[in-house]
């Protein structure tokens, strides 16, 4: 199923790989390092979130048209990648949330700076026919690298405190020091691994609706819809919160982390290679749904083994939706402004992002005719919000680009 892919598909999914390893030690316990250890509230998380992910997504939007201007994708995100690598270690120096704040703003200046020149790279590299595959394959193993990851994160947890509730300093910054090697090894795989794909090598665009040299209605269309989901789902800080407030340990909080990974491994590849048989937003559309009964469940479910399960099918919906959505982006678009188009999509998702993180906040505190409803108050937002843009998808956004049912180019 994978044979003959280019070894860009590789490099970057390498990449994630390490990438995700040193993330996922530390991301799951950075919101009970600022809630359990700095005492900091719900509504302090959410902004925290919310600016980073805006700022992150503002520089996709640059980094992706300099990438399709310059003609290299490569070294924009070699660069990004760099940048959130050095970011890690600082966690040792902030003892303040604002100085949480300010390494978390610099590893998304990172990820702004990297994600769109490499997801243009990626669709560069593959044809059309082999598109959902491919970003099938890099996010498992993106999510692969979480897996291991979460496994190194539940070791030093289990080791350090045991089933204590609440998260120890010590062992934040023993997680700290373990993240730092796979990050830096996450950057030299892909300087040494991957290689730019030269305009006239690029595979072209399979919207032959879309012809005027423009991102087009249609891409702008699934922009839309996809800000409107994106309302709704905020920050996985507050799932992390949730657990906790249900009185979850904090190596178990991890363990339904290391979960939702494991599925969202097990979907994503299947996911990409149906993606490539069936019109892709169908995919979506299934994601979402998935996500809007998830997020319902976790507005009612109390007890540990409901917010598990919860948590397994919250993977469902990423491994449908993340490699789907970028490959449906390809689709949409003339091959030239790819990165361009990713550049957007990311923006405007991380642009929503903020008020979608601060609103969770404010509502879980309970503000006006949410007052009252408590944690449960985002989660019911959300749940509406994607069974809206589930709607939505179906009627407003076309499936661009004929596929062979054999998947092959």
């Amino acid at each position: 199923m994978s044979r003959g892919l280019h070894r860009n598909v590789w490099a970057t999914s390498a990449t994630s790989f390490l990438t995700d390893v040193s993330s996922e030690m530390i991301q799951h316990v950075l919101p009970l390092f600022l809630a359990n250890v700095l005492g900091v509230r719900t509504w302090a998380v959410g902004v925290m979130e919310g600016v980073g992910e805006a700022t992150a997504s503002i520089l996709k939007l640059y980094s992706g048209r300099a990438s399709d201007r310059l003609g290299t994708r490569k070294w924009p995100a070699v660069g990004g990648y760099g940048l959130s690598s050095l970011a890690k270690p600082l966690y040792f120096l902030a003892g303040t949330w604002m100085g949480v704040a300010m390494v978390r703003w610099m590893d998304r200046v990172g990820k702004g700076i990297r994600s769109a020149p490499r997801d243009a790279l990626l669709a560069d590299s593959v044809p059309a026919a082999r598109r959902g595959l491919a970003f099938g394959i890099h996010r498992a193993a993106d999510t692969g690298g979480a897996v291991v990851g979460l496994l190194a994160a539940i070791a030093v947890v289990g080791t350090g405190q045991g089933d204590a509730i609440l998260l120890a300093p010590g062992t934040f910054r023993t997680l700290v020091a373990a993240s730092v090697i796979p990050a830096f090894l996450a950057v030299v795989v892909l300087a040494a691994g991957a290689r730019d794909v030269p305009p006239e090598d690029r595979t072209p665009d399979t919207a032959p609706h879309i012809g005027d040299g423009t991102l087009g209605r249609p891409f702008f269309a699934f922009v839309a819809v996809s800000a409107l989901f994106q309302l709704g789902n905020s920050s996985d800080a507050f799932l992390v919160l949730l657990a906790q407030a249900r009185g979850v340990p904090v190596v178990t909080i991890l363990g339904m982390v290391l979960a939702f990974n494991i599925v969202y491994t097990a979907v994503s590849a299947p996911a990409g290679w149906l993606a490539d048989r069936f019109p892709r937003k169908w995919l979506i559309m299934a994601g979402w749904w998935v996500y809007a009964a998830v997020y319902g469940g976790f507005a009612v479910t109390e007890s540990v083994p409901g917010v598990a399960s919860l948590f397994m099918g919250y993977g469902a919906y990423y491994g449908l939706v993340a490699g789907s959505a970028k490959a449906l982006i390809a689709d949409l678009v003339p091959a030239d402004l790819r990165g361009t188009a990713f550049g957007t999509y990311h923006a405007v998702i991380g642009l929503v992002s903020l008020p979608a993180s601060i609103l969770a906040g404010v509502l879980w505190q309970g503000v006006g005719p949410w007052a009252g409803w408590g944690a449960p108050a985002p989660f019911i937002f959300g749940a509406a919000t994607a069974a809206v843009a589930s709607l939505l998808l179906a009627f407003v956004v076309p499936d661009a680009g004929e596929r062979s049912p054999a998947g092959g180019p």
